[in-house]
């Protein structure tokens, strides 16, 4: 057959029309009681649900088939959407019964992974977020926007900036413009999930006029975003998205807010990966989140990870919800009363948003009603307590007394999720429904009475009353009486031993009784959307109380975490000193068992005496968890929450800075050394006077003699810079513990060992002074290292440090000369090149990198000389 002679059927020309129109997405198209998928689209929803893939023939080509029932779709979508796919949902948008020819379809929704409203796609504790992201010259701008909860923020800034925050929110989707998504993917290389549209969409008139439609204003100053252009374009950009993705009823997005940088906590992405606060790299590591994580709402799951995202830098701030902890960590019946209410609680947030997208089912509303409900005794109870902050809090609720009666006396308290599988409308609600629902109900009571009469008017005792799908309802007469049946009744059918009759009552009734239901299912969807319209105009009052539920459902997870793991109050004073007093890791403590105790240790740290820590020690002594613990107690402190120390007195820390761990990142070509040094040139290039530096095993990438050198030199630089920054610095080259003797403000500690014959015990216990062994064959020894193995190691070891003496008192005698030598030598060509070399560098510009290239250039003119003198 020739391609000309090929036909299409009518609903593959509809199909391909609307295909068409979204390339990139899976169209599930809706023919009958089914969802179908072709060609491609088949190919790849038969692989990810694991359906059966079939064929069809169109016009003499077979095209493959895929498809499962309309009403799975809850049950599948949440699986293609989670497989990162795009899903256009194709409906048909009249009754097949109302036409002759082909049914209209269009797209009613566009599901994409930032997209999403179904609980099932939807993790409850985590915000899931679309991004959209620009770039003009050196100035980035991004939004995030949960159409899920209505949160809708935005910022600008630097790339480090962005790639914080990109971090920290950890998007589903990221929209950027189709011309930059190559320069932006090489600039943010940890494969995030980018779509782009087309580059008119990233105009700054374009998204202006959008959002002030959408909050229907003449100007973005009252959101405190009006001069962040690159922002706005960002923020114009996800809104179109919304548009483009049929989300057209998004009144929940009441409010765009500006992210306030200043008023938190730095930490760089690199640190955020290494303190593992709410994901690890690492399988089966547990997170800071799951360890502290006690709130009882989906709002306090969510608020709870935004605030360990977003440490406070203000002090007040922090009193006040250090105030709230303490309450409740010492008042455990006023906790208990409020965690029950708690409970009572659903996802206030997104059952609104589906309110105000018109998503929500019966159910839902009925979950919406007793969370409001659950309200009333939890703002008693703030009310009457006498902290000031839960009192602000209790005034600031508002259980919406108006909406609550309105849902009672609408909607059946057991309503179903689906309006057509039950009853919705509460009895007593609509006259007509409640006629309809008693004309359904009583029918067998009904027509009892209807035969009854009959009988008693007729004297026929045998009467029937029967229905088939041929004739309905019907009345049967046996032949013996058939001559008492009145001229009034039609005559239906004949039988062998009896007639079939039917009369005006009867016809009357059953179009009555046909139609009851059916008009029943469509009184009560219209009375429901009636109720939902009602709830809109509580929007975002009902935000408002889920933002305060959020709030005090994390605060009251950290009294829990308080009390059940005796952490203490910080103080936060106005210095810059921060003092540690049996400091232990919240995490690793967890994970010990029980007869195991953590050695908690001391830590204090200031900019005028001891700025620096350096602390060396063994492998698995310890030093790692004594810097994470340290960051970890800071960044705990500054969320508002209680710590696990003794005591902990603290001047506010504005960044946090870790370099912690090794990893390659072989995809993008960088080896270890090189990912270290990038993250420690991300430190040096943005440390601040109250900056807390904490670095691991600087230098172990490279060779010993370059990991020393670097290591030395960016200690130095952290001493000698202006802002001396308190850090801690764990290393393995012993040789640092000599700065003490030239840099005042650096400090030896060691990780305490007891060495027993053959034997190493890890005390964990940090003290003061230097260690000069670093016991790596016990190490190995205690991994399960072969004997013959830890046997030969220690013999190399001991050639290796009676070789190194010697050659460190030749090398002492050789530098002594090479001096001496230096000084009347000036007249060599090369040592003047060098000179020269030394003088044009310009010392307090030059960065610890570009030092060490510096000296590698002048070790290969060096090297360079001898090969020619070779």
């Amino acid at each position: 057959m020739s391609a000309k002679s090929k036909k299409v059927t009518p609903l593959m020309q509809q199909y391909n029309k609307i295909k068409a129109k979204y390339p990139d997405a899976l169209l599930l198209f809706r023919v009958g009681d089914f969802y179908e998928t072709f060609g491609e689209d088949a190919v790849k929803t038969a692989r990810i649900l694991n359906i059966v893939l079939t064929n069809r023939n169109n016009g003499g080509e077979r095209t493959e088939l895929a498809g499962f029932p309309h009403h799975s779709l809850n049950t599948y979508l949440p699986k293609l959407v989670r497989a990162g796919e795009r899903v256009a949902i194709c409906d048909q948008l009249e009754d097949p019964k109302q036409t002759k020819k082909i049914v209209k379809r269009g797209v009613t929704e566009l599901i994409t992974p930032g997209v999403s409203l179904n609980d099932e796609v939807l993790n409850s504790k985590f915000n899931n977020f679309l991004a959209s992201l620009s770039v003009q010259r050196e100035l980035y701008g991004v939004a995030f926007l949960d159409i899920s909860t209505g949160e809708f923020l935005v910022s600008q800034g630097s790339k480090e900036e962005i790639d914080k925050l990109l971090q920290n929110f950890n998007p589903s989707e990221v929209l950027v413009r189709r011309s930059d998504k190559k320069q932006l993917a090489q600039t943010f290389p940890y494969d995030l999930p980018f779509f782009h549209l087309e580059d008119w969409v990233f105009q700054i008139d374009f998204a202006r006029d959008l959002l002030l439609r959408h909050f229907k204003v003449n100007s973005l100053k009252g959101f405190g975003v009006e001069g962040m252009e690159q922002a706005l374009v960002s923020a114009g950009a996800a809104l179109h998205y919304l548009e483009e993705t049929q989300h057209h009823r998004i009144e929940h997005i009441a409010n765009i807010s500006r992210i306030e940088d200043d008023s938190y906590v730095w930490m760089d992405r690199f640190t955020t990966r290494n303190l593992e606060l709410y994901h690890s790299h690492n399988q089966g590591a547990v997170t800071l989140l799951e360890v502290i994580d006690h709130t009882t709402t989906a709002m306090g799951g969510r608020m709870l990870k935004r605030w360990m995202a977003f440490p406070l830098k203000d002090a007040a701030q922090i009193n006040r919800r250090h105030d709230v902890v303490s309450f409740f960590a010492s008042s455990a019946k006023e906790k208990d009363e409020v965690v029950e209410g708690l409970k009572r609680m659903s996802d206030l947030e997104r059952l609104i948003s589906k309110v105000a997208v018109g998503k929500i089912c019966p159910r839902e509303v009925v979950q919406l009603k007793n969370s409001l409900e659950a309200i009333v005794p939890i703002k008693e109870k703030l009310q009457e307590s006498n902290n000031e902050s839960l009192i602000t809090m209790g005034e600031g609720l508002n259980p919406c007394s108006q909406l609550i009666h309105l849902i009672q006396s609408a909607i059946d308290e057991n309503a179903p999720v689906n309006i057509l599988k039950g009853k919705t409308i509460a009895s007593g609600y609509n006259a007509e429904l409640d006629d309809l629902r008693g004309l359904a109900t009583s029918g067998k009571d009904y027509l009892d009475k209807m035969l009854e009469r009959h009988s008693e008017e007729t004297g026929i005792t045998s009467l029937k009353i029967s229905s088939n799908n041929v004739f309905g309802y019907y009345i049967e007469v046996r032949n013996t009486h058939k001559d008492k049946v009145p001229e009034s009744w039609i005559r239906k059918q004949t039988l062998v031993n009896a007639e079939r009759y039917i009369t005006e009552e009867l016809k009357e009734y059953e179009s009555k009784i046909l139609g009851a239901e059916e008009r029943i299912n469509a009184l009560q969807q219209e009375l429901f959307d009636a109720v939902v319209r009602e709830i809109v105009p509580f929007i975002k009052t009902i935000q408002q109380n889920a933002q305060l539920i959020g709030q005090l459902d994390c605060l009251i997870s950290f009294a829990h975490q308080a009390v059940r793991s005796n952490y203490k109050r910080p103080e936060i004073q106005d210095t810059d000193e921060l003092e540690i007093i049996n400091g232990r890791h919240p995490v690793i403590e967890k994970m010990l068992p029980p007869d195991q105790p953590y050695i908690p240790n001391d830590v204090r740290l200031d900019r005028e005496s001891q700025q620096i820590i350096m602390i060396t020690g063994p492998n698995m002594s310890g030093k790692s968890a004594i810097l994470r613990q340290t960051a970890l107690i800071v960044l705990l402190a500054q969320m508002g929450s209680f710590v696990p120390a003794e005591e902990v007195r603290l001047g506010i820390i504005d960044k946090i800075f870790t370099r912690v761990g090794a990893s390659d990142n072989i995809s993008q070509g960088e080896s270890t050394f090189m990912t270290e040094m990038n993250e420690s040139a991300s430190i040096l290039n943005n440390i601040s006077d109250r900056s807390l530096v904490l670095l691991d095993e600087i230098g172990r990438g490279t060779s010993t003699y370059d990991g020393i050198s670097i290591a030395w030199a960016i200690t130095e630089y952290l001493h000698e810079h202006p802002s001396r920054a308190k850090t801690l610095f764990a290393t393995h080259y012993h040789e640092l513990n000599g700065m003490t003797d030239t840099f005042e403000r650096i400090k030896n500690y060691n990780v305490q060992v007891k060495e027993l014959k053959d034997k190493v015990l890890f005390m964990r216990k940090l003290i003061e002074g230097g260690s000069h062994h670093s016991f790596g064959i016990h190490v190995a020894k205690m991994a399960g290292m072969p004997q013959p193995v830890i046997l030969k190691a220690k013999k190399i070891l001991k050639n290796l440090e009676k070789s190194h003496k010697q050659e460190d008192a030749k090398d002492a005698l050789d530098a002594t000369q090479e001096m001496q030598l230096s000084f009347f030598n000036l007249d060599d060509p090369l040592l003047e090149d060098i000179k020269n070399e030394i003088l044009q560098v310009d010392i307090d510009t030059l960065t610890p990198v570009e030092a060490l290239m510096k000296l590698n250039e002048i070790k290969r003119m060096l090297v360079g000389k001898e090969a020619g003198q070779a």
